[in-house]
This record gives structure tokens, C-alpha cells and sequence, in this order.
């Protein structure tokens, strides 16, 4: 039997930019280079950090790198798997908060995976971790894909002493996907297909998306009953 999906007006300009950013860099075989020119070198960081000054390039701030990076991709199979997970998770998403507020998970969940990928390296050993750009949209998606399983996921949890059941609901969707993604990364994060993946985007945009859902969805109520 087919799934229809709901309608994604939001959802469906994100995937279009998306594919739409990549088709000519990958076309001209130039994605060694946009990743350096846009993706997010947690190295940057440190740089404007300790020095107050940044290795970008002049046209593009090291602020808006984390937006910049979900537009860059390593090939076909990295940005088919993406927009399948955009669309399907974006659209339901879409469907109970609104066009903006889907926005503004994406939006945040990019920021949120690259302080993930950055407070990850932080912690590494190999000193060329910081040199190696973050690129594609997965880490925001991965706050879309938080937002989905906290309001559309059906077993119901109980509090925990002074823990509310929605914290420790929240709570256990965060541990659950942080022990995955690093089993992922312990088990070598499907190089054979994607050429690395970074875990911690994927953890910091997924508790971005959880810790996003409730306050957007109880502004969402207040909005509709127009208090």
C-alpha cells in the first residue's frame, strides 16, 4: 500500500536548495573545494578563538558556515539518503507545527551539529580532526528527525523522582540515538558509502530537535487558539 505524505511547502524548498546547491558542484567535480570554501572546520574556531581572526573566506563569515555546509555534499548516495530523510521527516514536522517553525529547527539544528562536531573534536586525539570540514545537511536533519520521534513516538514514559515523564522521555530518545551514532562511529561510520560521518552533528542536531519540540509545539497551540 503507498504512504502519502503530508504536504511540505517549508520542507520542499529545503530539499530544493539543497539538491539545487549540489547539482553544479557536483557536475564540475568541484566538491573537494566547496568543502573547504563552505563547509565547517571546527579548526576555525580555534583560530578566531585564540588569535580573533578567521581562516574563512572574505564572503563568507565563519558564522554562516554551519548554514553553508548543509548545501555541500560528498556524492549521490550522501545527498539521496539526506532528502529522503528531509522529506519524510520534515513533512510530518511540517504538518503539526507550520511552515516557520520547521525552519527554525533546521536553522538551529545546523548551528546545533556543529557545535557537536566541534565540542566531538575537542575530545579527539588526532590532531588533523579539526582540519577535516563538516559537510551535508544530516546534522540538521537529525534535529528534524528529534522533533519526530518526541511528538510522534507512542510509548509512554514515567517520571523519575523530581523528573518530569517529558524530561526523561527526552532523556532516553537522547541517550538512545548518542549510543547509536557512536556504536556507528565505533563500528566505522559507513565509510564505504559516505567517506565519514560525523557523529556528533548527528548527536547535537537530534537533542537540538528534542529539546526544540515541546516549546514549538505548545506555541503552536497557543498561536491556534489565538491567545
Amino acid at each position: 500500500m503507498a504512504v502519502t505524505l503530508p504536504r511540505g511547502p517549508a520542507t520542499n524548498a529545503l530539499a530544493a536548495i539543497t539538491l539545487l546547491a549540489f547539482l553544479p558542484v557536483q557536475l564540475l567535480g568541484l566538491t573537494d573545494q566547496a568543502a573547504l570554501f563552505a563547509g565547517f572546520i571546527p579548526e576555525r574556531v580555534h583560530a578566531l578563538a585564540a588569535q580573533g581572526v578567521s581562516l574563512g573566506v572574505p564572503w563568507l563569515p565563519l558564522w554562516l558556515t554551519p548554514l553553508s555546509a548543509t548545501l555541500v555534499h560528498a556524492g549521490w548516495m550522501h545527498i539521496g539518503f539526506n532528502l529522503i530523510m528531509l522529506i519524510f521527516c520534515g513533512r510530518y514536522v511540517e504538518q503539526l507545527l507550520g511552515q516557520g517553525r520547521v525552519v527554525i529547527i533546521y536553522i538551529v539544528g545546523a548551528y546545533a551539529a556543529a557545535f557537536g562536531q566541534w565540542a566531538m573534536g575537542a575530545f579527539s586525539t588526532d590532531v588533523h580532526e579539526g582540519l577535516i570540514p563538516m559537510i551535508g545537511a544530516s546534522g540538521a536533519i537529525s534535529a528534524l528527525l528529534g522533533t519526530y520521534a518526541l511528538i510522534y513516538s507512542q510509548r509512554g514514559v514515567k517520571a523519575i523522582g523530581p523528573i518530569p515523564a517529558h524530561v526523561v522521555r527526552i532523556l532516553w530518545l537522547a541517550a538512545g540515538w548518542t549510543v547509536l551514532q557512536l556504536m556507528i562511529a565505533l563500528a566505522g561510520g559507513f565509510d564505504s558509502f559516505f567517506g565519514g560521518v560525523a557523529i556528533g552533528a548527528h548527536i547535537g542536531g537530534f537533542i537540538a530537535g528534542l529539546l526544540l519540540a515541546r516549546p514549538l509545539l505548545a506555541r503552536r497551540f497557543r498561536a491556534s487558539r489565538g491567545t
